[in-house]
């Protein structure tokens, strides 16, 4: 492909009116790639100041099944409500929820807040994801998500410097204080460039899949805070089931929470939704506890642990900008080499995380993001392609979904391994050792699952003419 010939592709991208609603879409996924990188560095301080170690990944998790709820109802309140109160609405959650945090006197609370933003940030990004699939053509599909990856890269540059500066000088409360501002942004640009007024007021409320939701999330809540390694494992696997139990309950057509697709790994949509669970579950271990193995094990400063960990959106925006505009006949090999790359990385750090070298650890980090970037585009562009007539916004919303629902069962995992190996009584040379292999080396079967639905994926013929990305 020339140069001239990507202009022109770009250029009609950010006609008819996308431009500004891309950039809306952008900040939103700003405000919850720079708080989840930010949150990583700055944790260990917060850690030392507020105490509670025994919650030490909560911090994340709590962020995270927050999210859980929210993004499974995006869809629905996007469409009852209209996109423009939906994100007004969750700027506000996510600007109160800040406040709750940057006022914490203890981690109790401060869990409470991330729960409050990850609320608030769920319906965020889920609302974008509906956007994403109601404004942009089929055809720009791959490049959109590639510059939501973009956004990752950035804040993976401005996240741990600012957040790794705030902890070395105890300021960490301010963090959120300015991530609530940005939430309050997010709601002036919402109200300046969207319309008001929903699309389906007439829809019946799931209230069997959102009742299942809620019980997935109160597991993970108890699994996570469970006396007994043996107790949250099968809490863990139950919340899952659980999920996966919501995902597949039948409905009527255009009543659910999820496509009716969502529960069958044979298709499309619903192998590609099982990739997207698996691989976050299991990169997430390097993200909750990834600075502080790198402190403890390593000597590593707040800064550069944050960078280090940070690596890991670095490869996943290279990646994910590197292929975005590669023909359709490259997109099968492509998800099949990301969910490779990141069964490998996963492999490579059980083996090098406890005794380095750093470059190693870093080395790994960046593959394990670019996998991700390699797979999640061209996934995602297929998920939505498949979708079923009147479906395609709410199966671009249920993406997110599953990747935050990933998201927390892998931190869950990690917080039950962490707190097995002693993290609960505090980050010891001992608790990090035993952490640094059977984290990552318990992450690869994970990895596995997700691997053979994006070969599944991969794999799977698609009907109708390759309109998402044409050779010019």
């Amino acid at each position: 492909m020339t140069a001239p010939t990507r202009r022109l592709d770009w250029d009609d991208l950010l006609a008819e009116g996308r431009a500004a609603r891309l950039a809306l879409i952008c900040l939103g996924v700003w405000l919850n790639a720079a708080d989840s990188l930010v949150t990583s560095t700055i944790m260990p301080t917060v850690g030392r100041d507020l105490g509670g170690y025994a919650l030490f990944s909560w911090a994340t998790a709590a962020y995270m099944v927050g999210g859980i709820l929210s993004a499974a109802t995006a869809g629905m309140l996007s469409a009852r409500t209209g996109l423009r109160n939906a994100m007004v609405a969750a700027g506000l959650i996510t600007a109160a929820g800040c406040a709750v945090s940057a006022l914490a006197p203890d981690m109790a609370t401060l869990v409470a807040g991330r729960a409050v933003q990850g609320l608030g940030s769920g319906w965020i990004v889920g609302a974008c994801y509906v956007a994403i699939g109601a404004i942009f053509p089929e055809r720009h599909l791959v490049r959109t998500f590639a510059l939501m990856s973009s956004i990752w890269g950035v804040a993976t540059v401005l996240g741990p410097l600012v957040g790794g500066l705030f902890a070395e000088g105890g300021h960490w409360r301010g963090l959120f204080w300015a991530f609530g501002a940005q939430a309050m942004l997010f709601v002036l640009a919402a109200l300046g460039l969207l319309e008001t007024g929903g699309t389906s007021v007439g829809r019946r409320a799931p209230l069997r899949q959102v009742a299942l939701v809620l019980g997935g999330v109160g597991l993970i809540a108890c699994a996570d805070l469970a006396s007994g390694a043996l107790l949250a494992a099968l809490l863990c696997a139950l919340s899952v089931a659980v999920f996966a139990a919501s995902v597949r309950l039948p409905t009527r057509p255009g009543d659910g929470l999820f496509p009716r697709d969502a529960g069958h790994p044979g298709g499309v949509v619903g192998a590609g939704y099982l990739a997207n669970f698996a691989l976050m579950a299991a990169a997430m271990g390097f993200s909750v506890y990834g600075p502080a193995l790198l402190q403890k094990l390593h000597g590593l400063s707040p800064l550069v642990a944050g960078y280090a960990v940070g690596f890991e959106s670095v490869g996943w925006t290279a990646a994910a900008l590197a292929v975005s505009g590669l023909p359709l006949r490259w997109h099968g090999p492509i998800i099949r080499l990301g969910a490779l790359c990141v069964v490998g990385a996963l492999a490579v750090m059980a083996l090098v995380t406890r005794f380095g070298p750093v470059a190693a650890i870093v080395a790994a980090a960046g593959v394990l993001g670019a996998g991700l970037g390699l797979t999640f585009g061209f996934i995602g562009r297929r998920v939505i392609a498949a979708a079923r007539n009147g479906e395609r916004e709410l199966t671009s919303a249920g993406i997110n979904s599953v990747r935050l629902v990933g998201s927390a069962a892998g931190a869950c995992l990690a917080g039950i391994l962490a707190n097995l190996a002693g993290w609960s009584t505090g980050v010891t040379l001992k608790t990090a050792n035993a952490t640094s292999v059977w984290l990552f080396a318990l992450a690869v079967p994970v990895a596995l699952v997700g691997a053979w639905a994006a070969w599944r994926v991969a794999a799977i013929k698609e009907d109708g003419p390759p309109s998402a990305l044409l050779d010019p």
